[in-house]
């Protein structure tokens, strides 16, 4: 018997390949990232047994106590990362999502040397595309310096950027900041001559207008597991 949650996964699988051959992309280079905040990890271990292959959480507390319960996926921090967290982090998670400053690079990079000799983690930049006070993230017109920083970081292999645009309910509101964050992007990579493939933007309401901007990473929780309660 299908179960829901397996249907709307196929379903959003679906609009993800649809949304990239509207706009003449490869469906293979977009990841779906299942985010199963708030979900018990028996449900989060029926989106893996229905085909999800990247599951992201935004707080490292959670993923730890979920992970030993779930079957093997590649886990994605996209939450915000506090110092103390770190290495907990390090211990669940495949790839952050949200290096925003120096320190959460220069801490990363501390623990790799220390305690994961052989590990080279791959993170993204976060970038915090409107300005908004609230919400972590490098100014755009920081971006470069922290991005310079967390290159030099030999354990860390800096992989693309990502933001969290202001929400709006019609998603053709996210389109100027995903498109911004391209735009940085592409910026950046002829400024420091390193390549940054990976563009993380888009959620459940808007990912088709992020995918048509250019992600690769797409973070689509309620569109697969459902309202939170």
């Amino acid at each position: 018997m299908t179960s829901e949650l397996s249907v709307r996964l196929a379903a959003v699988r679906r609009r993800v390949d649809a949304a990239a051959i509207d706009c003449g992309r490869d469906p293979a280079v977009i990841s779906l990232i299942s985010v199963g905040k708030t979900f018990p990890a028996a449900v989060v271990n029926e989106a893996v047994t229905a085909g999800a292959t990247d599951l992201g959480e935004n707080r490292v507390q959670e993923a730890v106590a979920k992970r030993p319960e779930v079957a093997k996926a590649r886990w994605h921090l996209i939450g915000p990362l506090q110092r103390n967290k770190a290495r907990a982090a390090l211990e669940v998670f495949d790839i952050v999502h949200t290096v925003d400053r120096f320190e959460i690079a220069d801490r990363l990079q501390y623990l790799l040397t220390e305690h994961w000799t052989e590990r080279i983690l791959d993170v993204l930049v976060e970038i915090n595309v409107a300005e908004e006070p609230q919400k972590a993230g490098a100014l755009p017109e920081d971006a470069r310096g922290l991005l310079e920083h967390a290159l030099g970081c030999d354990r860390l292999s800096v992989c693309g950027l990502m933001a969290i645009p202001p929400w709006a309910e019609d998603p053709e509101a996210s389109r100027p900041w995903f498109r911004k964050l391209r735009e940085l992007r592409d910026r950046l990579q002829y400024e420091v001559g390193h390549s940054l493939p990976e563009l993380s933007m888009g959620m459940s309401h808007d990912f088709e207008i992020a995918i048509a901007e250019g992600a690769t990473m797409v973070r689509v929780g309620t569109a697969i597991f459902g309202p939170r309660g």
